[in-house]
């Protein structure tokens, strides 16, 4: 049959508009609509700061809601299955810190294999942990803490955001290489552990920067040292662990992940977005002003650290015999 050349057109014009519908759908900008980032431990603690900080960031940059969902509890698990099991459409995100590393080894059996169940999409910035005592401690050095902890065995509590955190492996480390024994205490995050030092119900902690310098500057918290190999531009009178302690070195980090399988364009653009927040001047006069430095970089080599740190405190928590709850 042959049809009339404008009827033939009119037809031709309408196959193209319905051919090119699921196209159009397709290339709608991500996001659409709000995206969840899930923080496995409770308000207030460095996990939660770093979120808030980076989901202020990508709700202005993309137009869409990054909304910051606090899933506290088993050591981060109960945060990382609701992520591992959600869609890998980039709506759901994860906070990623060391715990999901030492996880790896403090657990014996995990449902999922962190490092192959989600994507890494990139990091935001290392921070020191500050080894902060209650005022009420005696020890105003690391080597008066040590001789103070030699002549009490297990009477010190040392606080922790949880078992298998950067808190509590830092602590472990110290204690196995200052030779002393404290009796740790974990918290379902920063926020009740530093509650109870502030009341003295605890007496040490080794806690990342942000969530506990502001305790530190206004002279709530005594400050001994901070864990890294140099000492912190955020509180540059305050000796490291190192110079007492020789070998001594911990830090922590923070990034982004996904479900795995999550397109490819939504890690990109993701990782595109940190990766700009990173330079922006006032975010990293922001970072520096919590005692951190930006981590920069691919999502392959925010990758690399994950698997890099898993390796480091595995050995760590063999050697501690550190088990969960």
């Amino acid at each position: 049959m042959n049809l009339p050349r404008r009827q033939f057109l009119h037809l031709a014009a309408d196959a193209a508009v319905l051919t090119a519908i699921p196209r159009v759908a397709r290339a709608q900008p991500y996001p659409t609509r709000p995206v969840r980032l899930v923080v496995g431990f409770a308000a207030g603690g460095s996990t939660d700061i770093t979120a808030r900080l980076v989901g202020q960031w990508l709700s202005e940059r993309l137009g869409q809601q990054f909304v910051i969902e606090n899933r506290p509890g088993a050591g981060t698990n109960i945060a990382t299955e609701v992520v591992v099991k959600a869609a890998a459409d980039g709506y759901t995100l994860i906070m990623i810190s060391p715990s999901h590393a030492i996880n790896e080894t403090l657990y014996e059996k995990l449902n999922y294999n962190f490092i192959r169940d989600i994507a890494p999409i990139g990091g935001i910035m290392r921070v020191p942990l500050a080894m902060a005592v209650n005022p009420s401690v005696p020890a105003k050095s690391v080597p008066e803490f040590i001789a103070y902890a030699k002549a009490n065995p297990r009477k010190i509590n040392m606080a922790s955001a949880g078992i298998g955190t950067s808190d509590h492996v830092a602590g472990e480390l110290f204690k196995m290489m200052a030779g002393i024994d404290m009796l740790h205490v974990p918290y379902r995050g920063a926020g009740p552990a530093l509650a109870d030092l502030l009341g003295g119900q605890v007496q040490v902690i080794f806690e990342p920067l942000p969530s506990i310098i502001e305790y530190i500057r206004t002279g709530k918290l005594r400050a001994l040292a901070v864990t890294t190999a140099a000492r912190s531009a955020a509180l540059p009178g305050v000796s490291t662990v190192g110079d007492f302690v020789q070998g001594y070195e911990a830090s922590s980090w923070f990034g982004v992940g996904a479900p795995k399988n999550t397109p490819t364009e939504i890690v990109e653009r993701l990782n595109l977005e940190i990766n700009a927040a990173l330079s922006d001047p006032k975010m990293k006069m922001r970072l520096s002003d919590l005692g951190g430095r930006g981590l920069p970089g691919s999502s392959s080599d925010f990758g690399r650290l994950i698997a890099s740190e898993t390796e480091k405190w595995g050995k760590v928590i063999k050697f501690s015999g550190a088990k969960p709850e």
